[in-house]
């Protein structure tokens, strides 16, 4: 298999190394307009090629093109990639619209090619262990998400604090949550600099009395990573930032216990036991890359696609409409165009 990536910078590297050691990668060829970042990588990866001609990717004798640019970028570059016969992946988020989306999705199933989403975080150990949790139902039937994901910097120059930082728990959300389909969205959010929001709050409403909330933010003293899944059996806190135990299990919850007379209905708060499931200790990226490859070899649609990148794009873009409104309600149904 033939590997091109375009976009050396911050994350190209990661996804260069990746690929490289992959055994059924046969040649991968690295691609960035910027010659400096190829002259940076070079030395670090002899094995590879390099180009700064993106078209020698989008239109040569490529099995897979990976996408690690500017979001605005994106879509141009994938939709070229489809169209010469290349199966995708790109880097989160998916696109800079819901409308996007749909059209890439759409042009690699008329080419029958796979379109690959780097939502990196589902390839975590820690939450793949929460996925096993939630589908066992040790948690019982989830009734809250609620993530926190802030820090110092760094400031995009094309996003926003929403488009930068929200995907990875969106993804995770969605992911976790697969049997429970988001129904509409608020979001606050500021712009104290550059015109893009650097703090943002995001509710998502589920139909079925489940709720997620999400606090990003550029501009925070302290850098956290943490969210706690709320379960009516059991509750999980994911510490991104902990060491050794990112994953802490709760038996802990509330039970009620109604007589004929609701405001006689008695509140028990229940704490039990807490522990910390192991958690395997592989790189996120690897499995990402085992996974796409796979997927193309096999002609089936990978862990996460177009269509869970498609999903995650719904809700930013439906965050952007409302905190230009102020807070207001977007039925994410409302998002697709005719």
């Amino acid at each position: 298999m033939k590997v091109g990536v375009i976009g050396l910078g911050y994350w190209g590297p990661n996804l260069l190394r990746n690929f490289l050691a992959q055994p059924d990668v046969e040649k991968v060829v690295g691609c960035d307009l910027n010659p400096s970042r190829i002259k940076t990588n070079k030395p670090k990866f002899p094995n590879a090629e390099f180009t700064e001609d993106y078209d020698k990717i989008l239109k040569g004798d490529f099995d897979l093109v990976v996408i690690s640019t500017p979001v605005a970028t994106h879509y141009p570059l994938a939709k070229t990639a489809l169209e010469n016969g290349k199966n995708i992946w790109i880097e989160k988020p998916f696109t800079a619209s819901v409308n996007e989306a749909i059209d890439l999705i759409e042009t690699a199933e008329k080419k029958n090619l796979k379109i690959f989403v780097d939502h990196t975080f589902i390839y975590n150990g820690a939450v793949i262990k929460l996925k096993e949790l939630v589908d066992k139902g040790e948690l019982g039937n989830i009734l809250y998400f609620d993530s926190e994901r802030i820090n110092l910097g760094l400031f995009q120059r094309d996003v926003n604090v929403v488009w930068d930082l929200a995907p990875h728990d969106l993804s995770i959300m969605l992911h976790l949550m697969n049997n429970q389909k988001p129904k509409a969205i608020t979001a606050t959010g500021i712009a104290n600099f550059n015109g893009m929001e650097n703090l943002a709050h995001i509710c998502v409403y589920f139909e079925n009395n489940c709720f997620a909330h999400f606090h990003v933010n550029w501009t925070s003293p302290v850098k956290i990573r943490r969210m706690i899944v709320g379960g009516d059996k059991k509750m999980v806190v994911y510490d991104d930032m902990e060491n050794m135990e990112k994953i802490k299990v709760y038996d802990s919850g509330i039970d009620i216990k109604s007589t004929e007379k609701i405001h006689e209905a008695l509140v028990q708060y229940r704490i039990g036991d807490m522990y910390s499931p192991k958690v395997t200790q592989v790189e996120a990226l690897a499995l990402a890359a085992r996974e796409c490859i796979d997927a193309i070899k096999e002609n089936r649609q990978p862990k996460t696609n177009g269509y869970d990148g498609l999903e995650v794009v719904k809700i930013l873009e439906a965050s952007d409409r409302s905190i230009r409104n102020l807070g207001q309600l977007v039925e994410l149904a409302d998002l697709i165009s005719a």
